[in-house]
């Protein structure tokens, strides 16, 4: 006697049967609600209060945008924010090279307390680091070196806050070079500049360029380290943060959001130029 069929009740050793559909919205869902949080995250952070800041600053049209950020003081004020930046940014990717190279090359008693202090200017209220920089660069400066109200001034508070971009970029892509190619190129006659030319710098130039592009973008808008030791002296140390502020305090929100969307395009062209430049370094070391 044959025994009786089995019926199928739809279950199996190792659970029930999976249900396509609803596998397949877990799926859809899961794929668009990260990128769908992130962007309202941006949207609500960074897209919306720069397109109200542009709003405002057309709010007259674009003759009175022009006339905000053409008249004499803020082109003073522009011109002196963006070469100090330039300087600083070019100044702070030689040092931040340097220092990441002894963070990472070279060992050495307190080498963890340096690590450290890299990132302190990060910590700091910006204030704070002016306030500290005019201690020691100011007036009553213990080595009798006084920069205060002086353009000087301005480049060494903008090198303080900005350092860390320039150290931390580079510092974990010179970790990871392959030290064998470096002594691959030495046992074959190379000297170390040469080495240093044709081997490192190609591996970690995009690093060093996403830190002066960033070094210089927080250098453009920096505010609260350069206002105490720079003096706000029109047309000789006031910088665009700085008139942006007095613009504002003077109930002239229109000009104030003109300068500030200078600024906002100014800081976009450079990361994306740099941006473009360590695309074509990237590009060359593939090929």
């Amino acid at each position: 006697m044959s025994p009786p069929p089995a019926v199928d009740l739809g279950v199996r050793p190792d659970g029930p049967i999976p249900n396509p559909f609803a596998h397949g919205l877990r799926r859809s869902v899961g794929r668009w609600a990260g990128p769908g949080l992130a962007v309202t995250y941006l949207s609500l952070l960074v897209v919306l209060p720069l397109a109200a800041l542009v709003s405002k600053a057309f709010t007259s049209g674009f003759g009175a945008f022009w006339q905000a950020v053409s008249q004499p003081e803020a082109v003073a004020a522009l011109k002196l924010t963006l070469i100090a930046s330039l300087i600083v940014a070019t100044f702070n990717a030689l040092a931040g090279l340097v220092i990441a190279w002894v963070l990472v090359r070279d060992d050495f008693r307190g080498k963890q307390a340096v690590n450290a202090m890299i990132d302190l200017p990060f910590a700091l209220p910006t204030v704070v680091a002016g306030l500290t920089l005019l201690s020691l660069y100011g007036p009553d400066s213990i080595f009798h070196l006084n920069v205060a109200d002086t353009k000087i001034g301005i480049v060494v508070a903008l090198a303080f806050v900005t350092l860390p971009f320039s150290v931390r970029s580079v510092q974990p892509v010179l970790a990871e070079l392959d030290r064998e190619v470096e002594e691959a190129a030495s046992s074959l006659g190379a000297t170390s500049s040469v080495v240093l030319r044709r081997v490192i710098l190609p591996g970690i130039a995009p690093a060093m360029l996403a830190g002066a592009g960033l070094a210089f973008a927080r250098a453009v808008g920096e505010f609260g380290s350069v206002v105490l030791i720079s003096g706000n002296l029109p047309f000789k140390t006031e910088v665009a943060s700085s008139w942006i502020y007095s613009l504002s305090q003077s109930d002239q929100l229109s000009a104030a959001a003109a300068v500030s969307v200078v600024l906002v395009v100014v800081a976009l062209l450079v990361l994306v130029a740099i941006g473009l430049l360590r695309r074509r370094f990237d590009i060359g070391e593939s090929v």
